[in-house]
């Protein structure tokens, strides 16, 4: 028989290690996500779909932000008038292709002009012609001397072809053009023509007048403005990309 007194019957009670309280710790386990939608919270939108986890910038329409003022292209709106000569388009694509440019010059008003420069430069023509003695078609008996015709309009083509160059490079003006308020200038931009553009010019229109054919080539060349557009180019104006107007 055991002389411990039995539990709960007098004697003193077993010692008993005090419990000390601990807070209560959350369980491990992945942290709780943040509502997605932005500030504000609710719903539950996808991520931006470029994939950093930032929102689209302000404007919207791309990663550079919004689109530029006046839309059509990334260098902003186009410009006015749609870059062609004057403002306007030199080959018919925009809505008006004459818009900016001054008045196209009346093809009644530029045959006179061209008669006015034709007298002009004819008159140092037949003077240069008889002090050289190559007097055109000039008959001795039964013969035509055509060297001396030849001559004649070797001279004629030169001073043509020098008078009309030199002075549409300067002003853009012959005299009869000048007498009558009328001017040369560059279809795309309508500049004064350069040295190169007119002397284009200058050849598509006196050749074929001083060795051939004067009068047929002048009512051809000269007379096609008459019909053509929206320009109102003769044929020289077309070969060296000009056109006539008003500088008036």
């Amino acid at each position: 028989m055991s002389s411990e007194p039995p539990p709960g019957s007098g004697g003193h009670p077993p010692e008993v290690e005090p419990v000390t309280k601990r807070p209560t710790s959350p369980p491990p386990g992945p942290a709780p996500r943040p509502p997605r939608g932005g500030p504000g919270g609710g719903g539950d939108n996808p991520p931006p779909p470029d994939g950093t986890g930032r929102p689209p910038p302000p404007g919207g329409g791309g990663p550079y932000g919004a689109p530029p003022p006046g839309g059509g292209g990334p260098y902003g709106a186009p410009p006015p008038g749609g870059g062609g000569p004057y403002g306007g388009d030199p080959y018919g694509g925009g809505s008006d292709p004459l818009a900016g440019m001054p008045p196209l010059a009346d093809s009644g008003r530029r045959t006179l002009a061209r008669i006015i420069d034709m007298i002009l430069v004819g008159i140092v023509v037949w003077l240069l012609s008889w002090a050289f003695n190559v007097q055109e078609y000039q008959v001795d008996g039964d013969e035509v001397e055509v060297g001396k015709s030849f001559g004649q309009s070797l001279i004629a083509a030169v001073l043509y072809i020098a008078y009309d160059t030199y002075m549409t490079t300067k002003t853009g003006q012959t005299l009869g053009k000048k007498w009558l308020g009328l001017r040369v200038g560059n279809l795309d931009n309508g500049a004064t023509p350069s040295v190169q553009t007119s002397l284009i010019r200058a050849l598509v229109l006196w050749i074929p007048f001083a060795f051939c054919c004067a009068c047929v080539w002048t009512i051809i060349a000269g007379g096609w403005s008459f019909f053509d557009r929206p320009y109102k180019q003769g044929l020289h104006d077309k070969a060296a990309k000009t056109v006539v107007v008003s500088a008036r």
